[in-house]
């Protein structure tokens, strides 16, 4: 009878140490302290300046967690234009809108004061850079 108590004691230790193991392995899995941080959206702030043909000049601070220019502008609704096989051809800044055979204008993309090697939706947005749009006569 003693052995029958013992086995029954020791039973019951071994549950509650299993149910006790249990709930701290699913509370472990419940804590997300371990994220991605490449997942993560970092903002990121640009000084975008538009000049127009007459030499006006506006400048516009912008915070974005887009990864590129284009998009970071898209989504401000300070550009808009056409997708093209090039990527996307500005035509409108900040509501003033060139077309090269109509007008014999267009927007030159410029990073940090030199003429762009990349499209603007194609140029990743760099913290603290400088972008602008130029107008510019042919």
């Amino acid at each position: 009878m003693k052995n029958v108590m013992k086995s029954k004691f020791i039973l019951s230790v071994l549950s509650l140490v299993l149910i006790v193991a249990m709930a701290l392995t699913l509370t472990a899995c419940g804590n997300d302290s371990n994220t991605n941080t490449e997942d993560a959206k970092v903002e990121k702030s640009f000084v975008f300046k538009v000049v127009d043909l007459d030499g006006s000049e506006k400048s516009f601070d912008i915070k974005t967690d887009a990864k590129t220019v284009g998009e970071a502008l898209v989504a401000e609704k300070l550009i808009s234009g056409t997708d093209s096989e090039y990527g996307l051809m500005v035509d409108t800044v900040n509501g003033v809108k060139y077309e090269y055979s109509a007008d014999g204008a267009y927007w030159a993309f410029y990073i940090d004061g030199e003429m762009a090697m990349t499209g603007v939706d194609s140029t990743d947005v760099v913290d603290g850079a400088t972008y602008s749009f130029v107008a510019t006569k042919a």
